[in-house]
């Protein structure tokens, strides 16, 4: 007759066995796991040797229970296709870890409708705080959050007139210098291509610093030509095509964002159009893509870095110390390449 073999249930390490092994207390093994930047690196080191090597894991449900709060934030982006945000939310991330906190990540696709769910869906699943993108969004997603009492701060703009706490910068401004830079070089043949406008107030505010500029060179509105499209490549190239092929094509072409200007300037090479001799292009943003394309790009620096970083811990102070929060003007700077040139001569 053969045999059972029973095999008896492992039972999962506790915060005492940690403190054991690493020859510490339980409180400090609490104080690494949670605030890792208040205990010394070799306490650290020897604590997390031994979580390791037990597996330990926290019960963060029963933290949670006890504390009232469960060390996740969340942070909601317009886009995950591309690396407009990326920079930016990788220094929050880090600045978040480095008080223990874990980081939930969800995409909108520039849609107010979705975003509203995901944050009503973040805040069920026990988010203590938000990071948002624009002030654009649905006045049910703020009745939510001011009704549970959600800290959350807005990122990527800056407007003095908007009475919620935000870390940005102001995008009109920064969009008006770089045109008044077109201008300078003579253009007067100018398109913008836009991302749309309807919800994206970080596309409105910078469609209203280009106006701005043509104003101030005594232009009209019509001397700007505008077109409307969502961030892609693609459609970048889809929308400078349609442009070169007008009756009166530009001379400069400014985008809403380096993705669009990527495929600007990929469609110009494909239709043997010359840049900067025949036309000049700018993005906004300064992402990576925008120092490997050829020519390379003139755009906006952003600071995403120092957005991400000054987000997280405005957001933790707020938590922590149920603080108003106070907005940050960070500065947006020009980067003048390449794609930028004078105005072509006219030829008899």
């Amino acid at each position: 007759m053969a045999k059972t073999r029973t095999t008896q249930p492992s039972l999962s390490p506790t915060l005492a066995d940690v403190s054991k092994q690493a020859g510490v207390s339980t409180a400090t093994v609490s104080r690494c796991l949670n605030s890792p930047s208040q205990v010394s690196a070799s306490t650290r080191d020897r604590v997390m040797a031994a979580v390791k090597d037990l597996g330990y894991a926290p019960n963060f449900g029963a933290q949670a229970l006890a504390a009232k709060r469960t060390n996740t934030f969340g942070a909601i982006v317009p886009t995950m296709e591309n690396a407009i945000f990326a920079r930016g939310l990788q220094a929050f991330q880090e600045e978040l870890g480095q008080h223990g906190i874990t980081l939930l990540v969800a995409s909108s696709s520039y849609d107010p409708d979705v975003e509203e769910e995901q944050i009503r869906n973040l805040v069920a699943r026990g988010a203590d705080a938000l990071f948002l993108i624009g002030h654009t969004r649905t006045s049910e997603s703020y009745e939510f959050l001011e009704k549970r009492q959600i800290p959350h701060v807005v990122a990527w703009v800056y407007d003095e007139a908007e009475p919620r706490v935000s870390v940005g910068f102001d995008n009109r401004k920064a969009m008006k210098a770089l045109a008044l830079e077109v201008l300078k070089q003579g253009h007067r043949k100018l398109a913008l291509i836009a991302g749309k406008r309807d919800c994206n107030d970080r596309a409105r505010q910078r469609y209203e610093g280009a106006m701005d500029a043509v104003a101030e060179f005594g232009l009209n509105a019509q001397d700007l030509n505008v077109i409307e499209t969502t961030y892609s490549i693609a459609n970048g190239g889809d929308a400078f095509e349609r442009l070169m092929r007008s009756g009166t094509p530009p001379t400069a072409v400014m985008c809403g964002n380096d993705v669009l200007a990527a495929g600007a300037l990929s469609r110009a090479h494909r239709m043997g159009v010359d840049v900067p001799g025949d036309v000049s292009i700018t993005g906004f943003d300064d992402i990576e893509i925008a120092e490997i394309v050829t020519p390379r790009l003139t755009t906006v620096h952003v600071p995403h870095r120092a957005m991400g970083k000054h987000a997280a811990t405005t957001l933790i102070a707020m938590r922590n110390d149920r603080s108003l929060g106070e907005s940050v003007e960070l500065e947006a700077t020009l980067r003048l390449r390449g794609s930028l040139g004078p105005a072509p001569q006219k030829t008899a």
